[in-house]
């Protein structure tokens, strides 16, 4: 038994020896849901940001300017904004089998009919389409994670299921890359209009997986005995009494001035993280890369870094039971890295680099541990309508920075004076993290999950 397991067997009250037996369930879960989720997400970010990679030949194909790129990436959060929360709410009614199996179908159909697009009306329809069916599948991960992990164990399984989205660069790139270069002219289609088919299918695929085999809650596991049920359905209960009273109503909930101070800090984190996964390919080919294959692992090796940041933030996370450090020291070190891109940019290609994949790193090790944040005050519906509200409006930085980088670019040559501005905007979350975060406990003292 470990330090950490011992004082965390102090803190809940629980016998070490039920601790130890409870490990054991969780990480049983872990690798029954997990690896799952992960591939979903992977397959969900890869047809979000595959149009950063195809971007470098359709744009000159389709004689599309960088304005146009920029509307079209940032619109698919608008689909996003309207549909959230109404889907996570359905996936508290129908379960999550049902839900997810429904967005990943839908968002798989619509990322295959993109290579048909001829014209920008066409390209912001369907991009638009992609945020509407995608909406809810991440806050609804995020609402259905809380059903099989306490809060003291999830930042570890929030930080392991968002890693996917780094090792989606990491697999997107390349592969991105590949099918450009190698399936170019095949069948009279373009490189990237392969690139939307071919990985448009597996995500068809896994949705009717999707439905054989998730299981919606514990007590419905058949995969766990019946004493492991129990024993997490016990610890649940533990967990909710001592995260104390936390507010039920969706209404209630939005009346409270500390929902709308959280959205604006994942906002800030948002605009930095869509401006790195839309333009990221792009700053690499600026200072030099013009092959897509090269792109593909240049971004691959970035990702590879923010996944290993995603986890180890988590696990620390959880490990020295905080988070409000966590978040705002890696939204800093993101502020900081975009700030250094900008000033590098035209000078020095290695520094460039460096600082996209550290910029990368920070911004997207925040994410795990932010979602430790909304479930200290928010339960049942409004935890599932609220998690959705924050994720839908805080994306709505999904679509701005993305469009203005693209204004920036098409009028002034340069992509530095807007990162200069989304570094500005990332650096005001650790500032208010810092400066809020304390005032949105609502547990008790001695609880458990106090961060």
């Amino acid at each position: 038994m470990t330090t950490t397991t011992a004082a965390s067997s102090a803190a809940t009250g629980q016998p070490q020896t039920a601790t130890s037996e409870l490990d054991g369930i969780y990480r049983k879960i872990i690798w029954r849901l997990i690896p799952f989720l992960m591939l979903l997400w992977i397959l969900a970010w890869i047809d979000r940001v595959n149009i950063g990679f195809i971007k470098l030949t359709m744009l000159d194909e389709l004689k599309w300017s960088e304005a146009v790129y920029g509307l079209g990436a940032g619109i698919f959060f608008l689909g996003y904004f309207f549909f959230e929360v109404p889907s996570n709410l359905l996936l508290q009614k129908i379960g999550a089998k049902k839900t997810l199996m429904r967005i990943t179908i839908g968002w798989g159909l619509t990322s295959i009919a993109t290579m048909f697009v001829k014209t920008p009306e066409m390209f912001y329809f369907l991009r638009f389409l992609l945020g509407v069916f995608e909406a809810g599948f991440y806050p609804g991960v995020i609402l259905y994670l809380t059903y099989w992990f306490p809060n003291d164990r999830r930042a570890k399984a929030f930080g392991m299921f968002m890693s996917a989205s780094a090792f989606a660069g990491v697999i997107g790139g390349p592969l991105a890359g590949a099918i450009m270069t190698g399936m170019h002219g095949v069948n009279g289609w373009s490189g990237w209009q392969w690139v939307m088919l071919l990985e448009g299918i597996p995500s068809v695929l896994a949705g009717f997986a999707t439905w054989f085999y998730l299981t919606d809650r514990p007590e419905q596991a058949n995969w766990l005995t019946g004493r492991e049920r129990l024993l997490v359905s016990q610890d649940l209960e533990r967990d909710r009494k001592a995260l104390g009273s936390r507010e039920h109503s969706m209404l209630a909930s939005l009346k409270s001035g500390r929902i709308w101070l959280l959205i604006l800090i994942f906002f800030c984190i948002i605009a930095a993280n869509s401006s790195l996964t839309f333009y990221g390919p792009t700053l690499v080919k600026e200072v030099g890369f013009t092959s897509p294959v090269a792109v593909g692992w240049i971004m691959a090796f970035a990702y590879l870094c923010g996944a290993a940041g995603m986890i180890w933030n988590g696990f620390h996370s959880d490990r020295h039971q905080e988070s409000r450090w966590h978040c705002a020291l890696a939204a800093a070190l993101g502020a900081a890295s975009l700030l250094a891109v900008a000033l590098f940019l035209g000078h020095s290609a290695l520094a460039v680099l460096a600082g996209l994949t550290l910029a990368i790193v920070g911004t997207m090790s925040a994410i795990p541990v932010f979602w430790q944040m909304p479930n200290r005050f928010l339960a049942g519906t409004a935890a599932a309508g609220g998690v959705a509200l924050i994720n839908s409006m805080a994306n709505l930085a999904g679509f701005g920075a993305p469009w203005m980088l693209g204004l920036i670019k098409t009028s002034t040559g340069s992509l530095s004076p807007g990162l200069y501005v989304v570094a500005a905007v990332e650096i005001c979350a650790t500032l208010l993290i810092l400066a809020v975060v304390p005032a949105l406990r609502a547990q008790p003292a001695g609880a458990a999950a106090t961060r």
